[in-house]
């Protein structure tokens, strides 16, 4: 059954009220990144050693450019996280808001949304064929 178009009104009223809660959010991706230093003589050098890390980065693109960050804290990695999961959930959100407004286009009968030219401008054209 087709949603009526004050259903669709509500649901997109609804989701946009789930955008509000979101809170703080950003983009980007944590990886982590083991390695080596520097130091010849430091353990990270002999065999079957792991090296040091897991050093955690957030990774996103700013202006077509990759930045990388890293965290001063466990606190700071886990505030990161959870600004990055808002985001997703903002994402997914957005696009549920997408869905729900071209189904409200699709319902909305057109003489809903002209302006207040354009009905004049319809009024005229019809006298005028009645007319002929």
């Amino acid at each position: 059954m087709a949603l009526t178009l004050p259903d669709l009104e509500l649901r997109r009223s609804a989701i946009l009220a789930r955008i509000l809660e979101l809170g703080d959010f950003r983009s980007g991706s944590i990886t982590s990144i083991t390695g080596r230093c520097g130091k010849a003589e430091c353990r990270c050098h002999k065999p079957n050693e792991p090296g040091h890390g897991p050093n955690f980065r957030l990774t996103r693109k700013v202006n077509g450019k990759t930045i990388s960050e890293s965290f001063a804290t466990p606190a700071a990695l886990r505030k990161a996280e959870r600004e990055i999961a808002a985001f997703h959930r903002f994402r997914e959100l957005s696009h549920e808001l997408l869905e729900v407004n071209e189904s409200i286009c699709r319902a909305r009968p057109v003489e809903d949304s002209l302006s207040p030219q354009e009905k004049k401008l319809q009024r005229s054209s019809t006298t005028r064929h009645n007319r002929k």
